[in-house]
């Protein structure tokens, strides 16, 4: 198994970083984690092309983890995709491809259709490539030796008093040669995410801040309640005994301050940490 980290920033465009995309290379399966700016071109630089790409999985609908899916999508039908993308995410997802296609590319989808009309060819609606799936738990059977389990994951919704409908946050662990990795998504503690890392080889965790970061009242609010720092994440990695701890979605930083993140989480988490960087890949 092999996880490439596509973007590990945040909100905040940060030069350095796009914005958040896992590829995990699963028993020759390419699967895709959220779809971030700059996605697409970033699949192109590990040399993935779009129409390789079997699975794509959402984990929640900030606009940092979704902004490059219309892109995503429209690049795989430009490519000619011979076959349905299966798109999972949580309670909502099909709302937002459906806006996508029918609202803001529908000008470009009926143009395309309609120029290779007038070239003698035929072209299908980009709808009917794609295969939408709003999944809160269970397990995703991708073939008999790939499998991905979904679960709810604590992402603010319950701080902020928001029902499933409203705001619905998911993280995922998949399973293949013989190895295990989790992605959380944005998560603090709390909700599936201990029985989804328990035990992992590789958690891939969000950690926004770090500790020296988390001084005001809104940045401990952040890290406690809603997206974890540096600590946080490590104490998850800690209690759910997972193997390596890969730190993603961090905010802009100078290079001495993702030491002293990486040093943080070491002092509580005693396996190995990685700071994550755009297109860090890690064999599992």
């Amino acid at each position: 198994m092999r996880v490439t980290l596509l973007g590990t920033g945040g909100p905040r465009p940060d030069p350095a970083r796009q914005g958040p995309a896992t590829l995990v290379r699963a028993g020759g399966l390419n699967l895709v984690f959220d779809a971030g700016r700059g996605v697409a071109t970033q699949l192109a630089r590990v040399g993935v092309r779009t129409g390789d790409i079997d699975a794509i999985f959402i984990t929640h609908h900030h606009f940092d983890h979704i902004g490059g899916l219309g892109d995503l999508i429209m690049a795989t039908w430009n490519a000619r995709r011979p076959g349905p993308l299966p798109i999972y995410g949580p309670v909502g997802t099909r709302e937002i491809v459906t806006a996508l296609l029918e609202g803001v590319y529908r000008r470009d989808v009926n143009y395309r259709i309609v120029e290779e009309r007038v070239l003698g060819r035929t072209l299908a609606p980009v709808s009917s490539m794609l295969d939408v799936h709003e999944q809160m738990s269970g397990r995703i059977d991708l073939r008999s030796d790939v499998r991905v389990v979904v679960g709810e994951v604590e992402h603010g919704g319950a701080a902020l008093e928001l029902a499933t409908d409203h705001w619905a946050t998911v993280g995922y662990r998949i399973a293949a040669d013989d190895r295990e990795v989790t992605i959380s998504g944005d998560a603090v503690a709390g909700r599936d995410l201990g029985v989804l890392a328990a035990g992992v080889d590789v958690l891939v965790m969000c950690a926004y801040l770090a500790a020296g970061e988390i001084t005001s009242v809104d940045e401990r609010f952040l890290a406690e309640k809603v997206l974890a720092g540096a600590p946080q994440a490590a104490r998850i990695a800690k209690a759910a005994g997972v193997r390596r701890l890969v730190l993603t979605h961090v905010r802009e930083k100078s290079e001495r301050d993702l030491d002293r993140m990486r040093e943080e989480a070491e002092e509580i988490f005693d396996g190995v940490v990685t700071v994550g960087r755009d297109l860090l890949v890690i064999e599992i």
